[in-house]
């Protein structure tokens, strides 16, 4: 069986097979759902723990990390 669409004869499997894969594409897309990105680089570094296994070893990481931040801006002034 077709169907006449704007003046086309258009089988019955072509529809069906649309509106399956529009179906499969609409839950697929809204399965992504929102994602959380923070809106600065402060709720970036406060949402990432640092998982030391001693207080000296988080004071290093932080450390490691100021020192690369401050090498990033010298670094991005130039």
């Amino acid at each position: 069986m077709t169907y006449t669409i704007l003046g086309r004869a258009i089988p019955k499997e072509y529809l069906s097979m649309g509106v399956l894969g529009s179906l499969a594409g609409f839950v697929a897309y809204k399965q992504t759902g929102k994602k959380n990105i923070p809106k600065s680089v402060e709720e970036a570094k406060k949402a990432v723990p640092i998982n030391a296994g001693s207080s000296e070893e988080e004071q290093f990481i932080r450390k490691f990390i100021a020192d690369a931040e401050k090498e990033g801006a010298a670094a991005s002034k130039h």
